[in-house]
C-alpha cells in the first residue's frame, strides 16, 4: 500500500510538471515542485472538475501565491471560492490579483459585484475604466458592456433618454437580452411605457419570457394595483400552469400573505438587476451542460440579491446533473420552507434522488407525506403524484389519482392524454387489458402523434398476437416521429419479425441493439432474428450476453436458457 501511494505521488508530480510546462513556459518552478504542493494542486483541479467544491477549496487554499508562477491556478481558485459561496474571500483574492496586474474577467466581475452591491458606483466606474479589456469572448464582452452601462447610470445619475442611448450600443444580435434589459430600464426610471414593455415581453410569441411575469406582478403590486396584478397572473398561469415561480406567487397572494416579498426584487436596485443578468447567464450555461460555470454565476446572483430564493432551484438542478445529490438535497430541503408549491416541487425532487439511490420506500414516504400536506392539491400535483406511484409499481394506488384528474378535466385539457396513458399502463400492469386498451385509444384520439403511446399499444398488441398489420403501420408512424428511439426501433423490428419479414426486421433490430446495447429485451429480439437468419452461433452469443446483464427478470432468463439449447420455440 505504501508503494502504491509513493507511485501515486510520483504520477501526480509528473502530471503537474507537464501542466506547468504547457501553460507557464519558462517560469521558475522550484518553489512549488514539492510533492505536497503537486498533490494539492492536482487534487484541487480534479475536485473542481468533478464539481466537488469544498474538497477543491481545501486543496487550493494551501497554495499561497501559486498564481505568480501558474496563472491557471488563480482562475480555478476563483471559481472554487465563488462556488463555495466565499464571496468576501474571493473579493480579497481578486484585489490581490489586481495589485499584481494578474486580474482577469471573473476576478474583475467579483470586485465589481462587491462595489455594485455597496452602491459604490464611482469606484466601480474607475475600476472598469482601468481594466481596458476589450478582447473578451462574446458572452463576457456582453456582460461587461451591460454592467458598465448600469454603473454609468448609477455614477452619473443619468436620465432615461441618456441611459437608453447607452444601451442602444448593444449589438442587435442579442435581441432577447436587450428586450429584458429595456424592461428593467423602463422599470428603473418608472417611465410611462414600463407597463407596455412588461406586457410586450411576457406576451412575446417567439420566446418564452413567462418568468418575467413575476417582475411585472411585483411592479403592479408596488403600484398598489393588486386587482390588475391578480388578473395578469391568472391569465399567464393558464398559459404556463406549471411555472413554479408564478404558482407560488399566486398561492401567497391568494392567501393574502406577503411571502412573495421573500422572493423580492426591486428594479430600482442596480444590484438586483445585475443579479438577474447573472441568472440569465447561468441558465444559458446550464443548458449547454457547463454546470460549474453556471454555478459561478448563480452564486453571484444570490450574493447580489440574497432575497430572491428561487435562484436556488437552478443551483439544485445543476448539482443533480453532475450527480452531487447530497448538495442538491440540502438545497431542496431549504426550498421546502418557502411555501406550499416549493415544498411540493422539492419533495418530488428529493423523492427522485432517493429513487436514484434505490431507496424506493423512503422516496414513496417522502412524496406521500408531501402530497397529504397539500391543503388543496391541484390537477397537476395530483397527476404528478399518480405518475410517481405508477413509476414505482404502485399501480392500483396510482389509478385512484389518475381517476381524480380525468374526472375533473375535458378531453381538450393537456393532461387528458397523459393521464389516460398513465392509467392505461397501470391497468396493463394489473392485467386488465380491456381497460388499458381503451385508455390508450382514448389518449391517442385526444392527441394522435404520441410516439410512445403508439409504441406501447402497438407492442402490446404484437405480444398478444393481435392487430399485427395495424401495429406495423402504427409503429412506422412512431418511428417517423422518433427515428432514433431504441424502444420504438425495436418494436418496429419485432412487428416485422412477427410478420416474417426477416430481412427488414433484422435491419431495425440491429439498429435497436446499437441504440440500446445493454437492454435485455432488445438483445433477445436481435438474437431471435439472427437465429432465423441462420446465424445460430451469433444468436447464442447475444443470449449468453443477456444472461450476464444485471436486473434481468427470472422469467426471461429461463426462456433464454431454453433458446440457447433449442432456439426460439415459435415465431408466431
Amino acid at each position: 500500500m505504501l508503494k502504491f501511494f509513493k507511485l501515486k505521488k510520483l504520477l501526480l508530480q509528473t502530471l503537474f510538471l507537464y501542466i506547468f510546462l504547457l501553460t507557464s513556459p519558462g517560469v521558475s518552478l522550484e518553489r512549488f515542485y514539492r510533492g505536497e504542493s503537486v498533490s494539492n494542486y492536482f487534487s484541487g483541479v480534479v475536485s473542481l472538475n468533478d464539481n466537488k467544491y469544498k474538497e477543491s477549496y481545501d486543496f487550493f487554499k494551501n497554495l499561497e501565491s501559486l498564481e505568480d508562477d501558474h496563472s491557471q491556478y488563480s482562475k480555478s481558485y476563483i471559481e472554487t471560492l465563488i462556488n463555495n459561496s466565499k464571496i468576501n474571500e474571493a473579493f480579497r483574492y481578486s484585489k490581490k490579483l489586481k495589485k499584481k496586474g494578474m486580474n482577469f474577467f471573473q476576478s474583475d466581475i467579483i470586485i465589481l459585484s462587491k462595489l455594485i452591491k455597496n452602491n459604490n458606483f464611482d469606484k466601480a466606474y474607475d475600476y472598469m475604466s482601468s481594466t481596458n479589456e476589450n478582447n473578451y469572448p462574446a458572452l463576457q464582452n456582453l456582460l461587461n458592456q451591460i454592467i458598465f452601462s448600469w454603473i454609468k447610470i448609477g455614477k452619473s445619475n443619468l436620465n432615461f433618454n441618456e441611459a437608453n442611448e447607452i444601451f442602444q450600443q448593444i449589438s442587435p444580435r442579442y435581441k432577447n437580452i436587450k428586450k429584458i434589459n429595456d424592461v428593467f430600464l423602463n422599470c428603473y426610471f418608472d417611465t410611462k411605457n414600463a407597463e407596455v414593455q412588461f406586457k410586450n415581453l411576457i406576451n412575446d410569441q417567439n420566446t418564452d419570457f413567462s418568468r418575467y411575469t413575476f417582475f411585472y406582478i411585483d411592479y403592479l403590486l408596488k403600484k398598489g394595483l393588486s386587482q390588475k396584478a391578480n388578473l395578469v397572473l391568472k391569465a399567464k398561469l393558464i398559459d404556463v400552469p406549471r411555472n413554479l415561480l408564478l404558482n407560488q406567487l399566486y398561492s401567497d397572494i391568494k392567501k393574502d400573505r406577503q411571502n412573495y416579498l421573500q422572493n423580492s426584487f426591486n428594479c430600482k436596485n442596480t444590484s438586483h438587476v445585475i443579479a438577474e443578468l447573472f441568472y440569465i447567464t447561468a441558465n444559458a450555461l446550464s443548458s449547454q451542460s457547463l454546470y460549474s460555470f453556471s454555478n459561478f454565476y448563480v452564486n453571484l446572483a444570490k450574493y447580489l440579491n440574497q432575497n430572491f430564493f428561487s435562484y436556488n432551484t437552478l443551483l439544485a438542478e445543476n448539482f443533480v446533473m453532475v450527480g452531487d445529490y447530497e448538495k442538491a438535497n440540502k438545497i431542496y430541503l431549504l426550498l421546502k420552507k418557502f411555501g406550499e408549491n416549493y415544498s411540493w416541487h422539492s419533495s418530488k425532487q428529493i423523492a427522485r434522488l432517493k429513487n436514484e439511490k434505490l431507496k424506493t420506500k423512503e422516496a414513496l414516504f417522502e412524496i406521500e407525506k408531501s402530497y397529504r400536506n397539500l391543503k388543496s392539491p391541484n390537477l397537476y400535483q395530483t397527476y404528478d403524484f399518480a405518475q410517481f406511484l405508477k413509476n414505482n409499481q404502485k399501480f392500483k394506488e396510482s389509478i385512484k389519482y389518475y381517476n381524480k384528474v380525468i374526472k375533473n378535466i375535458s378531453k381538450a385539457h393537456e393532461l387528458y392524454p397523459k393521464a389516460k396513458d398513465g392509467r392505461g399502463i397501470a391497468y396493463e400492469q394489473l392485467d386488465d387489458w380491456a381497460k388499458a386498451e381503451k385508455d390508450f385509444l382514448d389518449s391517442l384520439e385526444a392527441k394522435p402523434d404520441q410516439a410512445y403511446v403508439i409504441n406501447y399499444l402497438a407492442y402490446s398488441w404484437i405480444e398478444k398476437g393481435i392487430n399485427i398489420e395495424k401495429s406495423l403501420k402504427m409503429l412506422e408512424k412512431a418511428n417517423r416521429l422518433r427515428s432514433n428511439d431504441g424502444y420504438i426501433t425495436d418494436s418496429l423490428g419485432w412487428a416485422l419479425y412477427k410478420l416474417k419479414k426477416y430481412e427488414k426486421a433484422k435491419e431495425y433490430l440491429k439498429k435497436a441493439v446499437q441504440l440500446m446495447p445493454s437492454d435485455p429485451i432488445v438483445n433477445d429480439h436481435f438474437a431471435d432474428i439472427l437465429w432465423v437468419s441462420g446465424e445460430k452461433l451469433q444468436a447464442r452469443y447475444y443470449w449468453k450476453y443477456v444472461l450476464n446483464l444485471e436486473e434481468v427478470e427470472e422469467d426471461l432468463k429461463n426462456k433464454i436458457m431454453e433458446k440457447i439449447l433449442n432456439g426460439p420455440t415459435s415465431i408466431n
